[in-house]
Formats: C-alpha cells, sequence, structure tokens
C-alpha cells in the first residue's frame, strides 16, 4: 500500500482539504487498498481541534467529504510509515525534514512540486480565501493522482 501523508501549520485548513480531496481521488479512482491517505501538522498549535469552519464549508460546497479529523502532530514514526510526505510550502517542508530526519527527509516535497509548480498552497489562515486554496489543493492532488498512477502502475 502506498501511503501519503499531507501536512500543514496546524492541520485545520490545508492538509485535511488535501487529504479530504485526495481521498475521494482514491475513491473515484478505484485505489482503495492501494493508497492511503492521512494528514498532520508541524506544529502543537491546533492539535485535537476539528478542521476549520471555511475548509468545511468549502468541501461541503465542493461536494467532497470531510475526511473524519482531529489536527495531530506529525511525528517522527510517519517518516518511516509514509511513502510520501507531502507539505503545504516550503515552512512546511522544513519543519517536516527537522520531524523525520535525514533518514527519511527525501519522502519530503511540496504538494504542487507534483505540477510542476515551486508556489506553496495558498494559506487561507491568512488569505481568508479557501477558493483559491481549493483551487490549489485540487490542482496538486490531480497531479499527484497522475504521478503515482504513472509511477506505481495502479
Amino acid at each position: 500500500m502506498i501511503g501519503i501523508l499531507f501536512v500543514c501549520h496546524g492541520n485545520i485548513c490545508r492538509s485535511p482539504m488535501a487529504e479530504s480531496v485526495f481521498a475521494q481521488i482514491i475513491e473515484e479512482r478505484g485505489w482503495k487498498g492501494r493508497v492511503c491517505v492521512a494528514s498532520a501538522a508541524a506544529h502543537t498549535d491546533e492539535i485535537g481541534n476539528i478542521p476549520h469552519r471555511g475548509t468545511r464549508e468549502k468541501l461541503l460546497k465542493e461536494g467532497v467529504p470531510l475526511v473524519p479529523h482531529r489536527a495531530r502532530l506529525m511525528t517522527r514514526a510517519d517518516g518511516d510509515k509514509y511513502d510520501l510526505l507531502i507539505g503545504m510550502d516550503e515552512w512546511n517542508v522544513r519543519d517536516m525534514r527537522a520531524i523525520v530526519g535525514e533518514q527519511n527527509s527525501g519522502k519530503v516535497c511540496t504538494l504542487l512540486s507534483f505540477a510542476g509548480s515551486s508556489r506553496s498552497i495558498a494559506d487561507p489562515w491568512y488569505t481568508h480565501n479557501f477558493d483559491e486554496t481549493y483551487r490549489d489543493v485540487l490542482e496538486g492532488c490531480t497531479a499527484l493522482a497522475d504521478y503515482l498512477a504513472a509511477r506505481y502502475k495502479i
């Protein structure tokens, strides 16, 4: 099974949105049992909290089921457990590499890198624009799915 972990600062906006979008892609592509997805935080600010109201509302509007979720902190063990550790921006990537250590730092990347972009996923905590964040997440998740299909022949 291919394991994917999405990570953002607090695990209440971007990473649970990406987890939910990608869970829907897994379902649509018939990959259940072949790909698993989760999300986590790089910092402790929101641990235990449910996804941000803006994330919940945007996913509902788009018809994307919200994966049952409470914010949790990424751990060093996640580096061994998951095949891809995907941050929403370069700050997340820096924090993630520190968490998982050198041994698993090669698994760390940004979501939009799969779409050939060095842009960050827009952070709605600051922008308050969940539409922009959703567009970025959808672009990255679609490109990630295409990458997995080609790389793993699923």
